[in-house]
């Protein structure tokens, strides 16, 4: 039965995982401007953010956001305060490219790497999984129907959780080496423009989605 469990969990995360979203527009903005580290940064927090989504559902804490409208407000308009806001830097980082003339005769060189690294990926990975209560009431309505009335409750939410996280690494494997083999072209200063634009406005897409959702 735990088998079975894992196996059916696992088919349904694992379209989740492939369906592009906000978690799919970061890691290929990151990777694609050349910041490995803060992309595999970002990969980590984000999966550490769904660990901590399945150990709290394991132990009944995010029933509350199920349970209490507060909680699912104030969480719902932070997680989209913090979308809008990150969406609308990166439109104002292409905008400030764009108006400073950057002319496009060939790949630019590699920039430095952002201030925090890897470091500051995670934390942004994180911040992002864990403002993001529709991750939370996901896990509430589907988690507790993959768990065996025998297994361990909290170490079976575990053990899902984790296949989660597995499938989503090795997606993430894929995003990046996408992004790396096309390194050069989005190096190009209105290819870097494009991404940013394209990045920055469904990011502020999903923050507005999330504030105006039910």
């Amino acid at each position: 039965m735990v088998i079975t469990a894992l196996w059916s969990f696992a088919l349904v995360v694992g379209l989740l995982t492939i369906t592009p979203g906000l978690d799919t527009a970061l890691i290929l903005r990151t990777a694609a401007r050349g910041e490995q580290r803060r992309a595999w940064g970002v990969v980590l927090g984000i999966q550490t953010g769904t660990l901590c989504w399945g150990a709290l559902t394991s132990a009944g804490v995010t029933a509350l956001l199920a349970a209490s409208r507060l909680a699912y407000e104030t969480l719902r308009w932070a997680g989209a305060a913090y979308l809008l806001w990150m969406g609308a830097r990166m439109l104002w980082e292409a905008r400030g490219r764009s108006t400073a003339g950057s002319v496009d005769d060939g790949p630019e060189p590699a920039e430095p790497a952002a201030p925090g690294g890897s470091a500051a990926g995670w934390r942004q990975g994180l911040v992002t999984n864990l403002l993001n209560p529709k991750m939370g009431v996901f896990y509430v309505a589907v988690l507790p129907q993959f768990i065996p009335a025998t297994a361990p409750h909290f170490l079976m939410g575990l053990a899902l959780a984790s296949v989660h996280v597995l499938l989503a690494l090795v997606w993430s494997l894929v995003l990046v080496g996408f992004a790396r083999v096309l390194r050069d072209w989005l190096r190009k200063p209105a290819a870097r423009r494009v991404m940013d634009r394209v990045t920055g406005t469904a990011i502020v897409g999903f923050g507005v989605k999330l504030a105006v959702g039910e």
